[in-house]
């Protein structure tokens, strides 16, 4: 299975004329699908889809990662741009997320930036925990278990609880899988589960051991560097052939990750363009 990848949406360019900004959007072609997972945080995906040559009218799915802004903020600009799509995410997607920076400020509103009765007038939405299987070799990973002992959530992010905030655990944070012939590419949002719990359990959904390509957020900062050496071990014991960093991943983490990974490490920018086999 040939795997076409066009990053639409990242922080940083990876090419003049192409728009960044703070999010994450990737369309994938694989299996005779179009699938376009997550889209932005505004208007950066569907301009850079222009810039590409990328149709977004011949999308067959959108899936999202998660609920978060930067990642949920273009739904309603590229769902105006194509037919009736169907979108693909976890029931939690709809939970008011927040985040508080500051203990003495207000939480600031984090989540879909829109209204569901909105979205629902230009999609059909299918929400599940479980896995979804899309095509023969493409699902997504559905609710991620937490099995590492290592892998953090941040206090800061949290739901709200009916006139209280509670810490968000991330039960809508999933991945996609594309099984191909080398293994495993593994496509991550922002991995707020843990990267090596979703690659885990994409081994376990899959019964494939082998792990081709991870590439997307891997929420590695602001994590404490004991993290990240840990995660770059297990990394190292799964056998992952290559690495690809966007988004939520760090310079420091991505430096780290680029020396652990030699040649295997790429950055994965908006406007990258990535065939895989």
């Amino acid at each position: 299975m040939k795997v076409k990848l066009t990053t639409l949406c990242e922080n940083t360019a990876a090419a003049p004329g192409i728009v960044a900004e703070w999010g994450w959007s990737i369309f994938i072609q694989a299996n005779g699908m179009n699938i376009l997972f997550d889209t932005g945080g505004g208007f950066a995906a569907a301009a850079n889809a222009d810039l590409l040559g990328v149709d977004l009218r011949k999308i067959d799915k959108i899936v999202l990662s998660h609920a978060h802004g930067d990642h949920t903020g273009g739904l309603r600009n590229i769902l105006k741009r194509t037919e009736s799509k169907e979108v693909i995410a976890h029931p939690a997607v709809w939970i008011s997320k927040y985040r508080k920076e500051d203990k003495d400020k207000t939480p600031t509103y984090r989540g879909i930036p829109f209204a569901r009765e909105e979205l629902e007038r230009y999609a059909t939405f299918t929400l599940s925990r479980k896995p979804v299987q899309i095509s023969e070799n493409i699902m997504t990973t559905g609710e991620i278990p937490r099995r590492t002992d290592f892998e953090a959530i941040e206090s800061t992010f949290l739901v709200k609880d009916g006139n209280s905030f509670k810490q968000d655990d991330f039960p809508d944070d999933l991945a996609l899988v594309l099984n191909t012939k080398k293994g495993l590419v593994v496509i991550l949002g922002c991995a707020h589960r843990g990267i090596i719990n979703t690659i885990l359990h994409a081994q376990e959904i899959t019964e494939e051991k082998k792990v081709q390509a991870v590439i997307g957020g891997t929420h590695l900062f602001p994590k404490k560097p004991q993290q990240v050496e840990q995660t770059i071990q297990a990394l190292k014991e799964i056998g992952v052939q290559n690495i690809g960093v966007s988004h939520c991943t760090g310079f420091d983490a991505a430096v780290k990750l680029k020396t652990a990974f030699g040649d295997r490490f790429f950055l994965n920018n908006a406007g990258s363009l990535r065939t895989i086999e």
